[in-house]
């Protein structure tokens, strides 16, 4: 990505309170200084814009005068899933070409296209792993197509809490949860139970001479159930 994009040349920032078509009409007036491109759509009114340095400060100068309410410059080495990286996808092909891929067993959504390949095959995983470099994250969409699909419980594995916090600002009504060490790994363990015992409760209180069956589904963060 360095050699596609040397350190300094490219930029991004965050663009918080304005909606991503507003987001999108600000890079087209930006591109007189470069490319400028949205990057990743986290959630409402949070789209992190990428490209040329100059071109992502005009950008940025832009959106406050649109009413942006706060335009945060990340502390990155380089422009990341902008077209300035596209060579870089070209370097990652040569290597996945080397790399066994297997069918997933789950569905995994990818984050260029917010939802998981209608067919799973390892030449079209290979493509979508290729193509997410050069192309924006579409995190809230990928969100809100699991909820779609039946997803309520997130569960992000890795430090902080980030994208626990996308969760709950795209999906109020979606549990969201973080696993980070082996004490958040015992509450996620409580939690897990609690839930269980109440639908099971709930199950019974409905049905009393049945016997529930209970499942939570867990939707992992970019870095385990999304590419």
């Amino acid at each position: 990505m360095q050699e596609a994009c040397p350190p300094g040349a490219g930029a991004m920032a965050t663009v918080l309170g304005l909606s991503s078509d507003a987001v999108l009409e600000v890079c087209r007036e930006a591109q007189s200084a470069g490319v400028v491109e949205a990057a990743n759509f986290n959630c409402p009114g949070q789209v992190v814009i990428s490209g040329d340095a100059a071109a992502v400060d005009l950008a940025s100068e832009i959106a406050m005068a649109r009413g942006a309410r706060r335009v945060i410059r990340l502390n990155v080495s380089g422009p990341f899933h902008s077209s300035l990286l596209r060579q870089a996808g070209a370097r990652l092909q040569d290597e996945l070409d080397h790399v066994r891929i297997s069918r997933p067993r789950v569905p995994v959504y990818a984050n260029v296209t917010a939802g998981p390949p209608a067919d799973p095959v390892p030449r079209a995983i290979r493509a979508l792993l290729v193509q997410q470099v050069a192309s924006p994250v579409l995190w809230e969409q990928t969100m809100v197509n699991m909820a779609r699909a039946g997803i309520d419980t997130f569960i992000e594995i890795g430090p902080g809490k980030t994208l626990t916090s996308l969760v709950k600002k795209t999906l109020p009504q979606a549990a969201a949860m973080n696993v980070e060490d082996l004490a958040s790994l015992e509450a996620l363990r409580a939690a897990v139970s609690r839930a269980r015992a109440d639908r099971v409760a709930a199950a019974s209180a409905l049905a009393p001479a049945s016997v529930a069956s209970v499942a939570v589904t867990a939707g992992a963060g970019a870095g385990g159930g999304t590419w």
